[in-house]
């Protein structure tokens, strides 16, 4: 019988690094290195003041859910890359594959990536998407998931890393944030639970609500 979390871990090798200098040093805080760089960006000059690694939440409304468009689940409008970090893994885990077809669920998700393009990793986040032919083993199935969030908070090896350079976060104002949680999964004439850990780099610019940039390779602490 099919059953398959949305959360594969990625193959050897096929770890794909955030572009920029300024994440470089993010994920380096992180320990989760990759293969290569994607692009090369110059950094864009900070506030003289100098940024926590927790930005401020006043500037835009930060509803408690998301909307959902079908079944998947929409962005919230917030600048806490905590909130948004949570709602985004609540997305992901969660999906129905008897109302929802695979390519709708991978346009669901796209709508969640709108981050700078030197800092955007589109593959991989749909990368834990099943591939075509097996959503429909799924489906065949009924296999749904609903996601019940734990807590989500940003790696204090980034904390440390942005109190000794501040300007590592100026540079692109991407925070890294660790998410945990348990799916229930259900198909046809059977269920159960699972528990999933992820690690998705947000980007929250300044007086902007926050977008996602990518998934790390690995799960940090």
């Amino acid at each position: 019988m099919p059953r398959l979390g949305l959360s594969p871990s990625l193959p050897p090798g096929r770890a794909r690094l955030l572009a920029g200098a300024a994440l470089v040093v993010v994920l380096a805080a992180l320990g989760v290195i990759g293969a290569r760089l994607t692009h090369h960006t110059q950094a864009a000059p900070g506030p003289s003041s100098s940024p926590s690694a927790s930005p401020a939440v006043d500037t835009v409304p930060s509803p408690a859910t998301s909307a959902s468009v079908g079944t998947v689940a929409t962005p919230p409008t917030t600048t806490d890359p905590v909130d948004f970090a949570k709602a985004f893994a609540g997305a992901l885990w969660s999906y129905d594959t008897r109302t929802t077809s695979q390519p709708q669920l991978l346009d669901g998700l796209r709508s969640w990536v709108n981050a700078d393009p030197a800092y955007t990793d589109w593959n991989s986040v749909a990368q834990q998407v099943p591939t075509a032919a097996l959503w429909q083993d799924l489906a065949g199935q009924q296999q749904h998931a609903t996601a019940q969030i734990t807590e989500g908070h940003i790696p204090s090896a980034f904390s440390a890393a942005v109190a000794k350079d501040p300007s590592q976060l100026t540079a692109a104002y991407v925070y890294p944030v660790t998410v945990t949680g348990t799916v229930r999964i259900g198909w046809k004439g059977g269920s159960g639970t699972e528990r999933r850990a992820i690690t998705v780099a947000v980007q929250c610019r300044p007086g902007n609500a926050c977008t996602l940039a990518a998934i790390a390779p690995t799960t940090s602490p």
